[in-house]
Parts: C-alpha cells; structure tokens; sequence
C-alpha cells in the first residue's frame, strides 16, 4: 500500500483484522487488483477532501482562543489561527493551554519562547502584549511555519534559528519552554530570564528546578505546567 500510495491511506481495524482503505480513481483501483488480487470499492460523498478538517477543534485558553482558519471565533476572545497544515502544533494539546493561561496572568514585558514549533504560544504571547516576543527552534521547517503564522495573524515576532542546549540565547523577561521535562532541566540554567514557565510534561514530574523558585502548578488531562521565578 506504501508503494501504491505513498501519499497516504487509512487503516480501520476490525475484529478480525484491518481493513486498508484508499482514497483513489479506477485507476488506482485497478492497481489494487493488480497487487492483492481482490479489493472492493465504493463511491464516497461529496467533500471527501475536506472531512479531515472535522478532527481539528477550537480551544479557549484564559482570554485565548485557538483555532484554524476555517472555524468562527468568539468575539470576545484574543484570537490565533493556526493552520494545521503547516504547523507543528496547532494548540489543542493540554500544556499549550496550560503555557497560555499562566502567561496571561503575567506582568507584559519580553518574551523568550524556546522551541517554538507552529508558534502558536509566541502568537499567542504577542497577542497578549508581550513585546518583543523572540521565537527560536532548532528545526528549519518549524522556524518557517512560526513565519507564516505569525504573519497571517498580523503580529510581529524575531523568529531566530538556534538550538537551545548550544547556541546562546537572548535575555528576556520571561520565556517559555514547552518541550519535556529532561530538556526542560538542560535549558533552564542556560536562561538570562527572572521569570520561566515550562510544560511538556506529566503531573507526576518533579516540581524543584535548580536555581529556581517554584511559584505555582497548573494541570490538566494529566499533564502539568509549572511557573518559576530566578533565585
């Protein structure tokens, strides 16, 4: 199926096995029957190409609210669109929550967000106040996509390459970092930042980060963000 349709397929267990479903013309059922010597086909509905938009779901975080292009936001929230097409995160995931309600109670000022990936916390942060809002990720494709979706929401950002456990990074007044716990630890003393909030982890993680003062916890779905401030 791989070599069929390298550009995807989809897999349905059953009880008594999985089903291999392909979303193709005769053309390419005509090469399922070449390869597997039987295979059954129906026409699907309309829009097809669309359904998978039907997966992705706005989130409300504190005053944010977070979702795609294509949904209709409240009017009385801070709003960040993220495309999931070319995003490495899309803000449904419980610590980016987690990470937007602690920075909204925070005083306004700069902001370091390491890892950015899709940029969605550093959108969100600018739309927040937060000024300058600096953006830096290891990996090319996420400093792109921080790119384009910060300037389909209209705000500015630095979006610097850099790999965070190298390369030196700015001074902030607060940064953010969401990736895991065991880089979360490597970072930290790395940071020219009196204030820090960190997820990317479990509730069952340790809460002590050496050489900080732990301020305050908030979780969900099992998953925990912690608020620090610099010794």
């Amino acid at each position: 199926m791989l070599t069929l349709f390298p550009q995807g397929f989809e897999e349905v267990e059953h009880a008594d096995g999985v089903e291999l479903i392909a979303y193709t013309d005769p053309r390419g059922e005509e090469r399922i029957w070449t390869a597997f010597g039987a295979a059954s086909a129906r026409d699907v509905a309309t829009g097809w190409e669309d359904r998978w938009r039907e997966f992705h779901r706005p989130v409300r975080a504190g005053p944010v609210w977070i979702g795609q292009p294509w949904q209709t936001p409240p009017e009385d929230a801070v709003i960040v669109l993220i495309d999931p097409g070319r995003a490495f995160g899309t803000g449904a995931h419980p610590t980016t929550r987690l990470c937007i309600e602690l920075l909204a109670g925070r005083p306004r000022g700069s902001l370091l967000d390491v890892g950015c990936g899709s940029g969605v916390l550093a959108i969100g942060a600018a739309k927040l106040g937060f000024s300058p809002v600096i953006a830096v990720d290891k990996d090319e494709r996420a400093i792109d996509a921080t790119s384009r979706n910060a300037a389909a929401n209209g705000v500015q950002l630095e979006v610097r390459h850099a790999d965070a456990l190298v390369d030196e990074l700015p001074a902030a007044d607060g940064a953010l970092v969401n990736i895991t716990r065991d880089v979360v630890a490597v970072v930290a003393p790395r940071l020219r930042c009196p204030s820090l909030i960190t997820s990317g982890y479990l509730i069952s993680d340790p809460e002590a980060l050496p050489g900080y003062r732990h301020v305050e916890r908030i979780a969900a779905e099992g998953w925990a963000a912690d608020l620090y401030e610099r010794i």
